[in-house]
């Protein structure tokens, strides 16, 4: 493939690829089968010849997007992962999040980055917390979102409960475009309510290999499943008279979700969730900029970081930032301009990601996730572009609610250390807090959920090879203050200032009743809660 020769036939390549793109995240509560989805989907497009999630003790695998060692020893997502592949005439790009709240951050990031969502409900808990966190999300960004009830395979609630339970949680209605035959625990197929047709699964050992479909009549249906079957259509009839049918302009309005009942982890309606994706989720479209004017995807190239990560290969100790990329044409090589530091900045080493797996990529298009490698220069939310100068909006970050003070076990690989920290810093796994009280060999480091500290910890010492010691503080609560109030704050009881990498200054306090009472003491004192940046 070559790149386009003149700025008319690059606005053309960029507009005509960029209707070929699916770019969309999975979002649920942990151990809803995220990554076991994504596993099965990249299965289905034939990108892998056996899904990673073997099931039983021996020989287990791990999934190609949980690449992490802590990831693979928990048996959780900790950070987000990217996948791109072909299905149809399609390109798909899929970013599988991790579910744990104490990771919602880098999951709120990865929603800045895609087009539609895909929410992965379980068959026998229905919608749980962390769901319902992400799906307001969502809602707010105006993120179409596909839903599948997953596990049904096993016990689990009453189909048209669930169906009942998304309308009354999200206010969205469910518009099922498959129905199991069967009740949760015996999963026999689907009713595809658009054809009337019967698509019969049959397990695979393990739920490693595509799991076989036969597609029968409803005649067929009748004679092999016999009342089962006979329910199963009842119960769509029904829906179709409560008006519970797909409408493309609701769907995509965020009035209703598409449904589709599967079992990832056997396979089973796996391949109909990408058809569902190809066919109804939306294309990428011109993107608002920081001020709300939209920068069409005919435009020279643009992009914005949404995630840096580092440490995804041993050998190299390299450190990658994912872009999005919002319009134009990407080419290896060119050189664009860093948005923040308005510097040029050279894209020779960019690579398309497959998990932690990787490859050279000479062009991309709008909507495509592209890793651009050893770019120290990159931080998340920062935009990349050519000729024409763009700003998008800032990428979400969250108030801290767990503090620690962070030093190294041995003195003597303080360089390790001071590099390790300022690498966890700079891709968002940790918000490191400094102060002149501290000393630079003492920061604080601030997380929204305390198993972040775990991560940081595990990644100082296998990534840096700078082992650290941890000493929790009583905070719970950081408001942004000025130089101004320092010292009023710092003369208060339970109380402590600190300064963020980007300058801002913060006022810790052990609760919101310390706070209250500085605030009571002394009403002229800047105190402002850290709201999130646009989501």
């Amino acid at each position: 493939m070559t790149a386009a020769s003149s700025p008319g036939e690059a606005a053309r390549s960029a507009v005509a690829e960029a209707a070929r793109r699916r770019t969309f995240a999975v979002i649920s509560h942990p151990d809803a089968g995220k990554s076991t989805l994504t596993e099965a989907l990249a299965l289905h497009a034939r990108v892998i010849g056996q899904a990673g999630a073997v099931h039983g003790k021996a020989g287990r695998r791990g999934t190609v997007s949980d690449w992490m060692d802590m990831e693979r020893d928990r048996g959780i997502s900790i950070t987000s992962a990217a996948l791109q592949f072909g299905y149809r005439d399609a390109v798909i790009n899929l970013l599988d999040t991790p579910g744990h709240a104490d990771f919602s951050e880098d999951t709120y990031r990865v929603l800045t980055a895609v087009d539609a969502a895909v929410m992965l409900v379980d068959a026998a808990k229905g919608l749980e917390a962390q769901t319902m966190k992400l799906f307001a999300v969502c809602k707010h960004r105006g993120i179409p979102i596909v839903t599948v009830i997953n596990k049904w395979d096993r016990p689990g609630k009453d189909a048209l409960e669930l169906m009942d339970e998304i309308t009354e949680r999200t206010g969205l209605t469910p518009t099922p475009l498959t129905w199991p035959v069967g009740i949760a625990g015996d999963f026999r197929g689907v009713l595809d309510r658009r054809s009337g047709d019967f698509r019969r699964f049959t397990r695979t050992a393990g739920g490693a290999t595509i799991a076989p479909e036969e597609l029968l009549s409803a005649e067929e249906a009748t004679a092999r499943e016999g009342d089962v079957w006979l329910q199963a259509q009842e119960e769509a009839e029904l829906l179709t008279e409560t008006g519970a049918d797909h409408d493309q302009e609701s769907f995509l309005g965020g009035v209703s979700t598409p449904v589709l009942f599967a079992s990832a982890v056997s396979n089973f309606g796996v391949g109909a969730l990408l058809d569902t994706l190809v066919d109804l989720a939306p294309a990428p479209a011109g993107r608002p900029d920081a001020e709300g004017a939209v920068r069409g995807l005919a435009a020279p190239f643009s992009a914005f970081v949404f995630k840096v990560q580092s440490g995804m290969d041993a050998a190299h100790r390299d450190r990658l930032a994912y872009i999005r990329i919002c319009s134009g044409v990407f080419e290896r090589g060119m050189v664009v301009t860093h948005g923040r530091t308005r510097r040029p900045f050279a894209t020779k080493y960019a690579q398309q990601v497959f998990g932690r797996d990787r490859e050279v990529v000479d062009l991309a298009y709008p909507g495509d996730v592209v890793g651009l490698v050893n770019a120290n220069a990159l931080g998340v939310g920062d935009s990349l572009y050519s000729e024409k100068p763009v700003t998008y909006p800032p990428v979400t970050t969250f108030a801290p609610e767990h503090f620690a003070v962070v030093r190294s076990k041995d003195t003597a690989k303080h360089k390790q250390f001071r590099k390790g920290i300022e690498q966890l810093d700079s891709e968002g796994v940790v918000q490191v807090l400094r102060s002149d009280r501290r000393g630079d060999g003492s920061p604080v480091l601030a997380v929204v959920g305390p198993m972040q500290f775990e991560v940081a910890t595990h990644r100082m010492e296998h990534e840096f090879n700078a082992a650290v010691h941890l000493d929790r503080l009583p905070y719970s609560l950081a408001m942004r203050t000025d130089a101004e109030s320092v010292p009023l704050v710092s003369a208060s009881g339970g109380t402590e200032v600190v300064q963020r990498s980007n300058g801002e200054l913060l006022a810790l306090f052990t609760d919101k009743w310390a706070l209250r009472m500085l605030q009571q003491r002394h009403s002229t004192i800047t105190l402002e809660p850290l709201v999130a940046a646009q989501l």
